[in-house]
């Protein structure tokens, strides 16, 4: 049965312009006037984390935007302290909505005495009062098992369908997917189908952690335009490299479509240097300055996706039917026509 309340949405400082066009969005959708609750997050002098609440979320249906990037530690206790906040104030439900869940690469032992850090971070977020999750591409959809409350997982792949259609309009046989390893097949495939073009691989070997000692592609690339898709970018050495591969190969062009741009250290000098003609990645992180002004560097937003999937969450309806074309194009209305 819907709530007779409305949604509040309430953010830390990890993401405020993205937190703010949600909001925007859903005055779109609601016809009514929503706004980000006014609230302060703010440091003490040693650096501990203090939130206030300046209106009244009694039997509200909240939802905290707050993706735990960098700094990761800072934002996700940001994210448990506003948790705190509102269910010590009363609010009749507590949703986060964490577009990039920081901790996700480490979802399993790869060895002897080692943390599973992600499952520590889910038990974190559900005895914090958070009664349901909101994210984007996991980095592992497993993750979804660690928790013991509802997460939903949506898919950038459907927005990057209708972004690849529009941008590379009339090139489309000439377009194929490339999964930079083996392990991404699966993402690569469903924008593949998505957008009906054949699939390519790039296996790499690596020599020790962070190193890559050999890159092997698996298909046909000759005189192809490669999307190379994934979810994240770090430092973007083993994007730039399966780009050098790929066009060592006979690729036309190469360009990479990734959800989360962490870009960190080197990456962006590492991008605009890189064969790639463009690197795509979405606002799920607040991008740096440096991201902003590299000229191959695009980032499409997911407010219109994040706005209607908070909405449905609150109405009661299918947050799914955001995986599909026919549902996703019209919240992009105006961004992608005739594709």
């Amino acid at each position: 049965m819907p709530s007779i309340t409305e949604p509040k949405l309430i953010s830390g400082n990890a993401n405020r312009p993205l937190a703010t066009a949600i909001a925007r969005r859903m005055s779109m959708h609601r016809g009514v006037n929503v706004e980000l609750v006014d609230a302060r997050v703010e440091r003490f002098n040693d650096a501990e984390i203090f939130v206030e609440v300046f209106e009244n979320v009694r039997g509200e249906d909240m939802f905290i935007i707050q993706p735990t990037s960098n700094p990761a530690n800072d934002n996700l206790m940001e994210l448990l302290i506003i948790a705190d906040a509102l269910r010590r104030s009363s609010a009749a439900r507590i949703t986060a909505v964490i577009p990039y869940f920081g901790y996700a690469r480490q979802d399993r032992r790869t060895k002897a005495r080692t943390p599973i850090s992600s499952k520590l971070v889910a038990n974190l977020i559900a005895e914090a009062g958070i009664e349901r999750v909101l994210t984007m591409d996991l980095h592992a959809t497993q993750i979804q098992g660690f928790f013991d409350i509802p997460v939903d997982n949506l898919y950038a792949s459907p927005v990057f369908a209708l972004d690849v259609m529009h941008h590379f309009k009339g090139q489309m046989d000439d377009v194929m997917v490339v999964s930079p390893d083996v392990g991404g097949v699966g993402r690569a495939r469903e924008l593949a189908q998505r957008i009906k073009a054949p699939l390519s691989i790039v296996d790499k070997r690596r020599g020790k952690p962070g190193e890559v000692a050999e890159m092997t592609v698996i298909g046909d690339v000759t005189d192809k335009t490669c999307i190379i898709i994934d979810d994240i970018v770090d430092t973007a050495g083993t994007l730039c490299k399966a780009a050098e591969v790929l066009v060592e190969n006979g690729a036309k062009e190469v360009h990479a479509y990734i959800t989360h741009g962490v870009l960190s250290g080197p990456a962006v000098e590492r991008v605009s240097n890189s064969v790639m003609k463009t690197l795509v990645i979405t606002d799920s992180i607040e991008a740096t300055e440096a991201t902003k002004s590299a000229p191959n560097i695009r980032i499409v937003p997911t407010a219109p996706m994040f706005a209607q999937a908070i909405l449905n969450t609150w109405n009661g309806t299918s947050v799914s039917s955001l995986f599909q074309n026919e549902t996703l194009a019209p919240i992009y209305e105006g961004m992608y026509k005739g594709a």
